[in-house]
């Protein structure tokens, strides 16, 4: 089926019930019909829910559907987009091992890196995006995985999938790529390469800012491992969240289409205006990496970033000036968001990490929602005008 019927007809099989929307699962644990029952199912010779913790039937349906949406072998879903991005990793690295990174990740990616993966003698190397040719020289013995970004949060820069999938076959090196901006809809990373593709459903696959969730996707072999140790460490996704994240999926193109057709509208604008500079989404051909944007990716994506003329001043005084954007840490919401990174979600690098991972002082993320385009246009300007 194509993507779209995939989402909606993916689900569950109906209980004596009938029902046509697949029920909630407010259930801690599922009992066994006798001994051999039970002891069959915990030694894995039967597929059957056990634990919440394990699997659970909304979970599992949820998981499913992501699967299938990335081209994946198997999944596992997560509580959180940080637990999937931390789960994974942990689950196949080894103390010793060495990861190459973008240098623009997500903070609490960053801080994985260089504050807690130090502690089990895992160490990182980064890259710059702009420099992707010189990855190989990079590459250790002790190299176990690239990790990237793309788009990047929150500067936009787009990584050449094709790429990065011949440099880790070529090495025989686990390729990690979240695809949290583009999700499944606009961007399949695993027909490039990536073994494994990670999503903070939080965010544009809830899309209505409602609840917490993650998922990893990709070889069925990595899978399991990353199935073992979470099913030990026990970062699951609560059976509710996953009800509505399965749900939310449904319409997912239909909702990220509108966000992109927007966001490109509300690009078009912030480059028309005086007190915007380096206006950046993917489907300017303005973009420096427009070219490999529109070879991997089906439309832009709802993210606009751009800097505000005057620095981190500037960019706060814009943040209070909106009235119809929400200020929000958030993005992937119906409603519109702004978000000043350097003095927020990058406030806890350095100075030096935050203009290496490419947030200027006056760098502005805004998460395009699906007010009228002629509102959101319209609170911009007033914004950027108060200035």
């Amino acid at each position: 089926m194509h993507f779209e019927s995939e989402a909606i007809r993916t689900q569950n099989e109906r209980t004596q019930y009938q029902e046509h929307s697949t029920p909630l699962y407010l259930t801690s644990s599922f009992v066994f019909d006798d001994a051999e029952d039970m002891r069959a199912s915990f030694s894995e010779e039967k597929e059957r829910n056990i634990y919440s913790r394990f699997t659970n039937p909304n979970n599992s349906e949820f998981t499913e559907k992501m699967v299938k949406m990335e081209g994946a072998e198997a999944g596992f879903s997560f509580a959180t987009g940080m637990s999937a991005v931390f789960s994974s990793l942990a689950a196949l690295l080894n103390s010793g091992d060495h990861i190459i990174s973008a240098r623009a990740v997500f903070g609490s990616t960053h801080s994985l890196f260089t504050k807690f993966f130090p502690k089990w003698n895992i160490s990182h190397s980064y890259f710059n995006v702009n420099e992707v040719d010189k990855i190989e020289e990079l590459i250790k013995p002790e190299t176990k995985m690239i990790f990237a970004e793309t788009p990047t949060n929150p500067g936009l820069d787009i990584l050449d999938l094709e790429l990065l999938g011949r440099i880790a076959k070529k090495h025989n090196i686990i390729l990690v790529i979240d695809n949290c901006f583009a999700t499944p809809w606009l961007q399949n990373p695993i027909k490039y390469g990536a073994d494994l593709v990670i999503h903070s459903a939080t965010k544009l696959i809830d899309g209505q800012g409602r609840v917490l969730g993650g998922v990893t996707v990709g070889r069925a072999d990595l899978i399991r491992e990353i199935y073992l140790f979470s099913r030990n460490t026990g970062p699951a996704l609560s059976p509710f969240n996953a009800w509505v994240l399965s749900k939310s999926l449904e319409t997912l193109s239909v909702r990220l289409d509108k966000h992109c057709e927007n966001a490109e509208k509300v690009a078009r604008f912030l480059e028309s205006q005086a007190n915007a500079e380096n206006v950046k989404y993917p489907f300017l051909k303005s973009h420096p990496q427009y070219e490999i944007a529109i070879k991997q990716m089906k439309k832009g994506g709802n993210i606009v970033s751009f800097e505000i003329k005057g620095g981190i001043e500037a960019g706060r005084k814009f943040i209070d000036a909106v009235k119809l954007c929400s200020r929000s840490a958030n993005l992937g919401d119906t409603r519109s968001i702004v978000t000043h990174p350097a003095s927020t979600t990058h406030s806890k690098l350095s100075e030096e990490d935050r203009l290496e991972a490419g947030i200027t002082p006056g760098l502005v993320r805004v998460s395009v929602g699906l007010e009228h385009v002629e509102d959101i246009i319209e609170d911009l300007k007033q914004a950027l005008n108060s200035i």
